[in-house]
C-alpha cells in the first residue's frame, strides 16, 4: 500500500439500498482505480442498535455480494469484514484514552440514536465515533467516501488524529470525505434520509420491478393541482430528486412544468421513476446471480482479511510503540 489511503464502511443491517449506493459505493468505484482502498463490511457498527444475531452473518455476506455485483474489483481493493480485523477494537480502546466523553454526546447523530431507540442506548453507541475513526486511522486513510451525514464523525477522527499526532508525534494523516453527487439520497415517506433502518424509508438493489413500484406508490404526494415551484422537502421533493440522481434530467423538466401547470400526476411519474430506477439496477442485479452461483466470497475474504491484518497490524505496533506500551 504505497499510494494514497482510502477507507469506507456500510453496516451490516441488510442489503445495500440506493441510498448506500449513491452516499457511498458510486464513491468507492470512483477511487478503487486510483488510489490504495479498503471496503468494509462495518459489523460492529452494525450491532450497537437491534439486530438479530441469527441473519447478521448472512446480512455481512449481502453486503459483500451488493458490493462486488456494484462494481468494487477485488483484484483493485480490499474488502474486510471489520470483526475479523481485530485490530480495529484494540486501536479504538487505545483511543479513547485521549479523547473527552462529553465531546461524544454531544454529536448530533448520538442523540438522533437515542431518540430513535429509547431503550437501547447503549456503550457501544456512544462509542461508535472512536470506534469509526480507529476503522480509517487503523489504515491511515486520507479520504473517505461517505455521505453528508457522516460529517460529524469525520471531524472527531480528525480531532483524534490530531490530538494524537500532538501527544506521540505524527502518525496519522486528517482524513477528509470524498464527495459523491448523489450524497444525501432523501426517504421515500418524505422525513429525512434513506435508511436500513426506517420500513418505507428505502429502495433495495435487489429490488424487482414490481417491488419498486410498491415502494414508490407509498410516498407521500398532494393531490396534484395546486401548481407552483417544486416543494424542497417531502415526498414530492423525494421523486424529484430521484429523477436528478439517475440523471434523467428530460424528465424532470417534463414533470416539474407538469407541477407548476398543476396537472401533475403522480402515478405516471412514479411509474416512470420505476422504470428508470430498475433499468438501472437490472445489470446489478444480474452480476449478482452470477456471483452467488459461481463465485468463491469465503476465498476472497480469506485473502483479503489476511492482507488487511498484515497492515492493520503494522499501524497497531506503530501506535504502541509511541504510547509507550512496547
Amino acid at each position: 500500500m504505497d499510494k494514497k489511503k482510502v477507507y469506507s464502511g456500510i453496516r451490516a443491517t441488510g442489503r445495500l439500498h440506493l441510498g448506500n449506493y449513491f452516499g457511498a459505493v458510486k464513491g468507492m468505484l470512483q477511487l478503487q482505480d486510483k488510489y490504495d482502498c479498503v471496503f468494509s463490511v462495518v459489523d460492529l457498527h452494525a450491532i450497537t442498535t437491534p439486530y438479530d444475531p441469527n441473519t447478521l452473518k448472512q446480512n455481512v455476506r449481502d453486503v459483500i455480494l451488493d458490493y462486488l455485483a456494484a462494481g468494487l474489483d477485488p483484484e483493485k481493493c480490499l474488502i474486510e469484514i471489520q470483526s475479523s480485523v481485530p485490530e480495529h477494537t484494540e486501536l479504538a480502546y487505545l483511543l479513547s484514552t485521549i479523547y473527552p466523553v462529553s465531546r461524544l454526546e454531544d454529536l448530533p447523530t448520538y442523540k438522533d440514536k437515542k431518540v430513535q431507540y429509547p431503550k437501547y442506548i447503549n456503550m457501544g453507541l456512544l462509542f461508535y465515533p472512536v470506534l469509526m475513526a480507529a476503522d480509517i486511522l487503523l489504515y491511515k486513510a486520507e479520504f473517505v467516501p461517505v455521505g453528508i451525514d457522516q460529517e460529524p464523525h469525520l471531524e472527531v477522527t480528525r480531532e483524534i488524529a490530531r490530538k494524537f499526532n500532538q501527544m506521540f508525534g505524527q502518525t496519522f494523516p486528517e482524513p477528509q470525505r470524498f464527495k459523491s453527487d448523489g450524497e444525501y439520497v432523501p426517504s421515500l415517506t418524505g422525513e429525512g434520509k434513506m435508511s436500513k433502518t426506517i420500513e418505507g424509508s428505502f429502495i433495495l438493489l435487489t429490488d424487482d420491478l414490481a417491488t419498486i413500484k410498491y415502494r414508490l406508490a407509498a410516498v407521500p404526494t398532494d393531490s396534484g393541482k395546486l401548481g407552483g415551484e417544486v416543494p424542497k422537502t417531502g415526498g414530492i421533493a423525494t421523486l424529484f430528486s430521484l429523477l436528478r440522481l439517475f440523471e434523467r434530467d428530460d424528465l424532470y423538466k417534463k414533470y416539474e412544468q407538469d407541477y407548476k401547470e398543476g396537472n401533475i400526476k403522480y402515478s405516471e411519474m412514479k411509474k416512470e421513476i420505476a422504470d428508470v430506477i430498475f433499468n438501472t439496477l437490472k445489470p446489478i442485479q444480474q452480476k449478482r446471480a452470477k456471483l452467488e452461483d459461481s463465485f468463491d466470497l469465503n476465498e476472497m475474504i480469506e485473502k483479503h482479511t489476511q492482507i488487511c491484518r498484515e497492515v492493520a497490524n503494522q499501524t497497531l505496533t506503530q501506535v504502541k510503540q509511541e504510547m509507550g506500551l512496547i
